[in-house]
């Protein structure tokens, strides 16, 4: 086994642990919801192909549902989420040699083009899931709210994520 497999098998328990534990529960002004289990989807190594990036989004999506108890819809937004992946990644990053780590991340990006992606990508993943959840559009303006109170709280969560263990990776590296 790789490390990188062993690392990303960790990470991928750990993620829907949380979900499921503390940021299912963590709602606030009862608007935004936090989502940091898409962080797995979105630190993909960049050479994971779209079957395999989809494939692991579903199944991300899906054991996140069954914790917690939303039949499918964290599954079907994941897999949303996954497909659009490798065509948001195009949008920030136009080669693959640009790139200096195979990881996304913002010691491999950048806090601009990381920070963009990060927003595009929990963006879409928030979209997708309130209209799962709501299945009208009745209600634009809490549709939006809940959208874009999510995003930035998803967002601003992978952020911090991602620089703690960037800067972990990089002091035992030294």
């Amino acid at each position: 086994m790789s490390k990188t497999f062993l690392q990303f098998s960790v990470m991928f328990v750990v993620m829907v642990l949380l979900q499921a534990v503390i940021f299912n529960r963590l709602v606030l002004f009862s608007v935004a919801l936090a989502f940091l289990f898409i962080y797995f989807i979105i630190k993909l190594p960049m050479n994971t192909s779209s079957s395999k990036v989809i494939f692991l989004s579903f199944l991300i999506g899906f054991c996140v549902d069954v914790f917690s108890d939303t039949p499918g819809m964290n599954a079907l937004a994941c897999t949303y989420l996954g497909g659009c992946r490798h065509t948001v990644l195009r949008l920030y990053v136009p080669r693959e040699d640009d790139v200096i780590h195979r990881i996304l991340g913002i010691s491999s990006l950048g806090w601009a083009v990381f920070s963009k992606y990060i927003l595009t990508m929990s963006l879409l993943y928030c979209v997708m899931v309130n209209l799962i959840e709501s299945f009208r559009f009745d209600h634009p303006l809490l549709l939006t709210e809940r959208a874009i109170g999510s995003t930035l709280l998803t967002s601003m969560l992978i952020m911090v994520t991602d620089f703690i263990f960037s800067r972990s990776q990089l002091s035992t590296a030294k």
